[in-house]
């Protein structure tokens, strides 16, 4: 986060284009207000890859169609973690690692979960950023005996509709893959939104 929030503003201000997999410092309104100024500033864009959730089209449609019908839009993320993913954390436990059920670590919104595991949730912050905002998207987190990756599970809801999103993965390789198919949809004549 302390590199985004010290080199995002001068790149978007020089006019270069600025791809982020690193989300969580745009949990700030103030922040997120200073870098959309900027990218205006600059005449670019700043550009969030999915990372590791994906969906981001579907999300940020349901969030449109609240606004547009007036209707509450409620979000949320639900987080499977191993025990050994949250060590050396402040929502860790020892008697995580002797668990023989699940047990949930962390409940509250995308501000407070950013701000007690800055490198844990961006997830969490990209979900809220797509839907309701870092204050009214609800997080949870639990810890899982043996699990192994993240499993993150986001649902919006407004009206008749229900958008969720359920991505499991074994690896973080998918964030970086993101900025890649991000990349590629910006140089395509066919781009996917």
């Amino acid at each position: 986060m302390k590199a985004v929030r010290d080199y995002a503003l001068p790149i978007l201000r020089s006019g270069a284009e600025l791809i982020l997999l690193s989300i969580g410092a745009l949990a700030a309104p103030a922040f997120r207000a200073e870098a959309e100024t900027a990218a205006v500033a600059g005449n670019t864009h700043l550009h969030l890859a999915s990372g590791a959730i994906g969906g981001f089209d579907v999300l940020t449609t349901v969030s449109l169609m609240a606004l547009a019908a007036g209707e509450p839009l409620t979000a949320g993320i639900h987080t499977h973690k191993g025990p050994k993913s949250l060590e050396n954390t402040p929502v860790y436990l020892p008697q995580l690692s002797m668990d023989t059920d699940e047990r949930t670590v962390f409940t509250g919104n995308a501000v407070e979960a950013i701000s007690l595991l800055p490198t844990k949730v961006n997830v969490a912050v990209a979900a809220s950023l797509a839907t309701a905002g870092p204050e009214n998207t609800t997080v949870q987190i639990t810890s899982v005996p043996g699990f192994v990756g993240d499993d993150h599970r986001i649902e919006a809801k407004c009206g008749g509709v229900t958008a969720i999103t359920d991505i499991y993965s074994s690896t973080s390789d998918i964030a970086a893959w993101s900025a890649v198919a991000l990349l590629r949809n910006l140089s395509s004549p066919i781009q996917f939104h």
